[in-house]
């Protein structure tokens, strides 16, 4: 695993909770998108973070248990293998309180150019960031 994994909390409010009673599944993408934006912003240097967007093209996500309203995970994210390309895969994993998985995800991002919109292989040193020893 990086050193350079990154950790998140979220807690289930009102708007949060679907007709089941407890978080729906279009708020933990959210909160999957959310946790992986937070890593990048945190540990990559402000001229990537001003150049480069990512995007999201594809989730594989396992729902293993619910959460109800006013409940809180720690989602943990890291970026487990080097690019390919353009395309990072990352992991997270968002825990609560008694250390149980709630949700387990591998959604793989594509780096762009903010300019252009167009996909750019993923920089050495931008590798190294979240690969590092």
């Amino acid at each position: 695993m990086s050193n350079a994994a990154f950790e998140l909390s979220f807690t289930a409010g009102p708007d949060d909770i679907d007709e089941l009673g407890h978080v729906n599944n279009a708020v933990w993408v959210k909160w999957i998108q959310d946790v992986a934006t937070g890593h990048w912003r945190a540990h990559a240097p402000q001229d990537a973070v001003d150049a480069y967007v990512w995007v999201v093209v594809r989730h594989e996500i396992d729902y293993l248990r619910a959460l109800l309203p006013g409940e809180s995970v720690t989602a943990r994210t890291w970026i487990p293998d080097p690019p390919k390309g353009a395309r990072f895969d990352r992991i997270v994993e968002m825990v609560g309180p008694t250390g149980k998985a709630h949700v387990r995800a591998r959604t793989t991002w594509a780096m762009l150019d903010r300019e252009t919109g167009r996909p750019l292989r993923v920089r050495p040193d931008i590798i190294e960031i979240f690969l590092g020893d």
